[in-house]
């Protein structure tokens, strides 16, 4: 009875054994194809997020009536004008006096 009980337990550890050896090489399969894959997905998503940015901002580059800009060349639109919204009346003029 008592060499079954020890057979038992023996088959229980093994088994257990397995299953932590298992899960390791698991693990380190995962760790070796995330270092070969990972590199690749990134990348391939900047590409996409790229792509997708050119198509959707790609007008904007060329708004200088398609002259090719010299690295250094500073240019200045003035296309904007600034409007002063000055005007006389600004509001109703209070005047606070000190309470002692």
């Amino acid at each position: 009875m008592r060499i079954v009980l020890l057979i038992y337990d023996i088959q229980i550890i093994m088994t257990f054994l397995k299953t932590i050896l298992i899960i390791l090489l698991v693990y380190y399969l995962l760790k070796i194809v995330a270092r070969w894959f990972v590199p690749r997905i990134f990348s391939y998503a900047a590409r996409k997020t790229e792509e997708r940015f050119r198509e959707n901002f790609g007008g904007f580059a060329n708004q200088n009536g398609g002259e090719e800009q010299k690295v250094g060349d500073v240019i200045i639109d003035k296309n904007a004008t600034k409007k002063n919204p000055s005007s006389k009346n600004v509001g109703d003029y209070i005047e606070f006096e000190e309470i002692d």
